[in-house]
């Protein structure tokens, strides 16, 4: 039995169930949220770079759409705490349920978006922020210079000063990322021969029926810690 991880960092994902789309999205990304384990990447040819390159930024995070993004505990707070908390609160929020997910080029990356109207997940995530807030350290001025860099409108400014994060609350947008980011061409290529693995695996209608806890360890590889179910 080896060593629980320490965490540095904590967030909320939403992380795929068991099954085709969980099992395919580790292989991949090279790496398995659930079991915290690296895996081997598919056989797949025409890709414009070998997978392990295309997949090198979003590998670390496993296959997962952020709700509450990662985050240092605050002063005076503990994982047991933040557990406690977070079970208490899925107990109180309902599954959401949408028409679908689907594969999309979001500027230079390739990531699963909503299909249809994605209010209901945007709203759930939006309560995980803002109930688990009290558990966020504030980022450090190094952690705003590197979010600062992306251009921020005003509203996104005031989103990162509140809540330490600029996507959140009304700036929200699903994303299950699949690729660091990609030129134009090579984005294409690789969407056409993604396309037919991933359309074998994409849940219809797309049910968000658990969060997951996650935590960031010594290198920088996100681990599940526990999966809540939504039951309120």
């Amino acid at each position: 039995m080896h060593d629980k991880p320490q965490f540095s960092r904590y967030a909320i994902y939403y992380t795929p169930p068991n099954g085709a789309l969980a099992t395919f999205g580790a292989q991949w990304l090279g790496w398995d949220i659930e079991t915290g384990c690296a895996v081997p990447h598919p056989e797949i040819a025409g890709l414009p770079a070998p997978i392990s390159e295309i997949t090198a930024t979003p590998r670390k995070y496993g296959l997962h759409g952020t709700i509450k993004p990662p985050f240092r505990l605050a002063e005076g707070t503990t994982e047991d705490g933040l557990k406690a908390a977070f079970s208490d609160l899925a107990a109180q929020l309902p599954a959401v349920s949408l028409d679908g997910l689907e594969l999309t080029r979001l500027g230079g990356f390739l990531a699963l978006t909503i299909k249809g109207d994605q209010t209901p997940l945007a709203n759930l995530a939006g309560s995980v922020v803002q109930q688990l807030d009290a558990f966020r350290a504030s980022p450090s001025e190094a952690e705003l210079e590197r979010r600062r860099k992306a251009n921020l409108s005003p509203r996104q400014e005031d989103l990162l000063m509140q809540w330490g994060y600029p996507y959140v609350m009304d700036e929200f947008r699903f994303h299950i990322t699949l690729t660091g980011r990609l030129g134009r061409k090579d984005a294409e290529t690789t969407k056409a021969i993604l396309a037919p693995h991933v359309a074998a695996c994409l849940p219809t209608p797309f049910t968000v029926g658990d969060l997951t806890l996650v935590g960031e360890d010594e290198n920088g590889m996100f681990h599940e810690i526990h999966r809540y179910t939504l039951s309120g």
